[in-house]
């Protein structure tokens, strides 16, 4: 079933978009993973590790500032190794994975450690502070806007850094009002135009 985004973010298409020096985008964890982890094309789409880079490495030239939030790492490590686990036995459960095969799990660490380190050498990091007031500006969002935890606290963090725009194939995101959501995502390219939200700049 095609998924129904009511689009309340502007939205633009990486694949026309050329990124100028004053943009300052909040990379999602996504969008990471296809760019540093080098078996990211077992797991993705084409168009996710070729537009996203690509996009990257644009905004990289055009000296556009990337920001990264501290989260993403747990996010980031998560999904590595998943797909590590996936690759060596689809069979396993994460923790016999984890714990009974410490060749696998050393390598787990090395692609981890690589692709953060990736990421913290392109981009400046914007965190927040998790407390009360933070999970419960979150859970108050999480009301009205249909996002998973994850992103509930990077838009936090978004809030924090004072941007509003965000390189991402989630579309969850278009449904916050008051963001600019940069993806490559033609589900969401589509939703937007339809629902004349997509921004050609």
């Amino acid at each position: 079933m095609a998924v129904n985004y009511i689009v309340q973010a502007e939205v633009v298409d990486i694949r026309s978009d050329h990124p100028k020096k004053d943009d300052i985008f909040l990379v999602d964890t996504n969008v990471w993973y296809w760019l540093t982890y080098t078996k990211a094309s077992t797991s993705a789409n084409s168009y996710q590790i070729t537009d996203y880079p690509t996009y990257i490495a644009n905004a990289l030239s055009a000296q556009s500032l990337l920001l990264y939030c501290g989260l993403s790492l747990s996010e980031l490590a998560h999904n590595i190794e998943q797909n590590e686990k996936k690759i060596f036995s689809s069979a396993l459960i994460p923790k016999e994975y984890r714990h009974n095969y410490p060749a696998e799990r050393a390598n787990v660490v090395a692609e981890i450690q690589a692709a953060w380190s990736q990421v913290t050498s392109i981009a400046v990091s914007t965190d927040i502070t998790i407390n009360e007031v933070t999970t419960n500006t979150a859970l108050t969002r999480f009301s009205t806007q249909p996002l998973d935890g994850y992103d509930l606290l990077i838009l936090e963090a978004m809030d924090k850094a004072g941007t509003v725009q965000v390189i991402t194939d989630d579309g969850d995101y278009v449904t916050v009002p008051g963001i600019r959501v940069f993806t490559g995502n033609q589900n969401v390219v589509i939703a937007a135009r339809n629902q004349s939200k997509l921004l050609i700049r």
